[in-house]
């Protein structure tokens, strides 16, 4: 599908250094493809089971929860629905044609759109956290279904406004095609000072908020294990969740968000690209979050996980009786079925918003 390149000493020669970097980022684009298609696979499918599950109410997960995570989990999805096929689209009708950037305007605007509502997504449900976390008598008034419906609209068209100069041909800032992403991208050097807003605006906010109530979070839990560990009744299933939910989340978003930034300010101050390796990874590395969130949001969860069993169970027994059978899940079906109710029912709510939740903290009386 994708034409290869043989680049000789005698071939360089005759090219300009130009010439010969984009010929060179041909040869490995279907290296690149092959890429960007299998991260696409595994964000959709990924989104798609946490959909199934979420859809429905989850043991200890709040009504405001749920919000939040749908919001996460659609913006998720949007990388492998929506910003792969169109990036790889672009890709396909820039091997025939080096016409205007029309389109390239619309495909850069929806791709900082996704990135950025990805990351006020995850301000948000890790200010629910700190909100559910330390005022829990409070936050049934402090955090509506009206005000958070009112966050998960701004995460979803603030960016809108925000990045609405990107869509204008003639507009502040320029738009190009990159052969070593793949990937429509604004010129960030031909407006510097619009590119450093959007870091101020969108990733250096997100990222204190994200950063501020998860360390608060862990530090609290971190106090609380300790009570529990002095008065000698702490759990040894639980004694360190905190740790193991909070630190993932928090170096997942720093290993996949930061070195695209960086790149981005690097770019623009400096007006030089970056090789083309480097460029193609620190472009797509933020997608890879949208696949990193199922797991550290949902998966590591226990109640997400008995429920997205039961649900298999229900599949394998309307699509494929014989193999339900053969598994043993046509005798355990109902009971699960009952527990999962008793479960909903009885179950006190965990106050804590980004489902990883498992990390409540006990008043100690």
């Amino acid at each position: 599908m994708y034409p290869t390149f043989n680049l000789s000493t005698s071939d360089h020669s005759n090219l300009s250094d130009a010439d010969y970097l984009r010929l060179q980022e041909l040869t490995h684009r279907s290296v690149k493809v092959g890429i960007i298609i299998a991260l696409g696979v595994m964000i959709t499918l990924g989104n798609v089971a946490v959909l199934l599950v979420i859809t429905s109410s989850v043991a200890g997960w709040s009504r405001n929860s749920r919000y939040f995570l749908l919001s996460l989990t659609a913006a998720d999805s949007a990388f492998g629905l929506l910003i792969m096929p169109l990036n790889l689209w672009v890709s396909l009708l820039k091997d025939y044609s080096e016409g205007p950037d029309a389109l390239c305007h619309v495909v850069a605007f929806c791709n900082a759109t996704i990135y950025s509502t990805c990351m006020y997504t995850l301000a948000t449900i890790s200010l629910e956290r700190y909100i559910a976390v330390f005022y829990p008598l409070q936050y049934s008034s402090l955090m509506t279904r009206k005000r958070t419906l009112l966050l998960i609209c701004f995460a979803w068209c603030f960016p809108l406004f925000l990045l609405s100069p990107i869509t204008f041909p003639d507009g502040i800032i320029e738009v190009h095609f990159s052969t070593a992403s793949l990937v429509c991208n604004p010129s960030y050097s031909t407006n510097v000072a619009y590119t450093l807003s959007l870091t101020c605006l969108i990733f250096f906010p997100c990222s204190i908020v994200m950063t501020y109530a998860n360390l608060r979070v862990w530090c609290a839990a971190k106090r609380q294990r300790l009570k529990l560990r002095k008065y000698g009744c702490a759990l040894r299933s639980r004694h360190n969740v905190a740790a193991r939910v909070l630190v993932p989340v928090m170096a997942a978003y720093y290993t996949c968000w930061t070195p695209c930034m960086a790149v981005m300010i690097y770019n623009a101050v400096s007006g030089s690209s970056v090789p083309e390796w480097v460029e193609f990874v620190v472009v797509w590395l933020p997608t890879s979050n949208g696949f990193l969130n199922c797991i550290f949001y949902f998966w590591i969860n226990k109640n997400f996980r008995r429920k997205f069993h039961l649900i298999l169970q229900r599949l394998a027994l309307a699509l494929c009786p014989e193999l339900a059978n053969t598994f043993g899940w046509s005798t355990t079906s109902s009971a699960q079925f009952v527990s999962g109710i008793l479960d909903n029912n009885n179950s006190v709510h965990e106050r804590s918003s980004s489902v990883s939740s498992t990390c409540t903290l006990l008043s100690m009386a």
